[in-house]
């Protein structure tokens, strides 16, 4: 069937359609110029042979420019989202044959209403599609219902939600690393009455859908195989981090014998580098993701685990997605999760740098 493909020329389906060499041309590349009746004959000769055009040759012929946005929570440089936008501009990279260009835009994942806020800049230029970490489901809506409006194709990256019916979504199941999270963590608490949960918010909000949906698939766990195990909750402000310290001190004064905990942001090293200060090895802790301070104190024993993700991974792939389906016509999968890596001291160095 492939020699048959190969044979099949334009030369070829010109004649028996009876047009031009530069007819056919325009028709498989979708250009202007051509009438009526002769697309109709040259497409009904393409279905009766059967080709199927070399698309990376016609997206190369075509010359046409492909315009991408990705809208991402602010962050500092070396947090969780750096890596990301770090694998995006790898695929930009990757795909620079077919003029790809990537403009990124940022929202206080904090704050109600920044995203939509920030998402309507994107409104304000013609992308041929984009790539959103998605807020809550109300806001999320109302920007995607314009990009549907406008035929633009979107992915999601880091949380889903599938009903908005993204092109594709690229990262963990949340729930299910929150179940999984929990029970390492039940194994680390051994008789532990008590455990706490570290959590980055602000004015109650937390930072991002996952880290909800991961206390939600932790605390299921919980119910279900401790449900005797009390759970303590210490808030960190995510916009005051000068307070960490005071809030550590009172928490730890009050509760002398936790000595077990978890947080469900990329943040542990807030943590781990105050029991760094503390002088203490007998807590046990888990976190996401593999920041270098986070990295850091998994090496000197403050970080038990750290749950990873990929994110440069996901950036990658987010933009290769909307290449392969928008340039290259490929079919796409609708969800793609990441694997849930439980990282380690002993196998942290085989991961460092791995990601893609």
């Amino acid at each position: 069937m492939e020699k048959q493909q190969e044979r099949i020329r334009i030369k070829d389906i010109a004649l028996k359609a009876g047009v031009s060499v530069g007819t056919v041309d325009r028709v498989l590349h979708g250009r202007a110029g051509v009438s009526e009746s002769s697309r109709k004959k040259v497409e009904e000769i393409l279905c009766q042979l059967n080709y199927r055009p070399n698309m990376y040759a016609s997206a190369l012929a075509s010359n046409k420019r492909y315009r991408f946005a990705c809208l991402l929570p602010t962050h500092q440089d070396g947090d969780y989202w750096t890596d990301v936008e770090n694998g995006m501009f790898k695929a930009v990279k990757a795909f620079s044959d077919f003029h790809v260009s990537l403009d990124i835009f940022h929202y206080d994942q904090y704050e109600l209403g920044a995203f939509f806020e920030a998402g309507k800049e994107l409104l304000d230029s013609v992308y041929d599609g984009v790539v959103i970490s998605p807020t809550v489901e109300k806001e999320t809506e109302r920007l995607v219902e314009w990009f549907r409006l406008h035929g633009i194709p979107y992915i999601f990256i880091d949380s889903n939600i599938p009903r908005l019916s993204p092109l594709s979504f690229f990262g963990q199941h949340a729930r299910k690393s929150g179940y999984f999270a929990a029970r390492i963590l039940r194994l680390l608490a051994q008789d532990s009455k008590d455990i706490v949960v570290f959590r980055l918010i602000n004015d109650g909000k937390l930072g991002s859908n996952q880290q909800l949906y991961r206390e939600e698939g932790f605390y299921e766990y919980m119910k279900e195989h401790c449900p005797r195990l009390q759970i303590l909750e210490l808030n960190l402000h995510a916009k005051r981090p000068g307070q960490d310290k005071q809030l550590f001190d009172d928490f730890f004064r009050k509760h002398p014998d936790v000595t077990c905990g978890i947080t469900f942001n990329s943040k542990a090293y807030l943590i781990g580098e105050y029991m760094l200060e503390q002088g203490r090895k007998d807590f046990h802790l888990m976190g996401y993701d593999m920041l270098s301070r986070n990295v850091a104190c998994l090496k000197e024993g403050t970080i038990d685990f750290i749950i990873a993700q990929q994110p440069t991974m996901q950036g990658y792939n987010s933009i290769e997605c909307l290449c392969d389906s928008l340039i290259l016509k490929k079919e796409v999968r609708d969800c793609n999760y990441m694997p849930i890596q439980l990282i380690s001291v002993e196998n942290i160095d085989f991961y460092l740098d791995a990601d893609i």
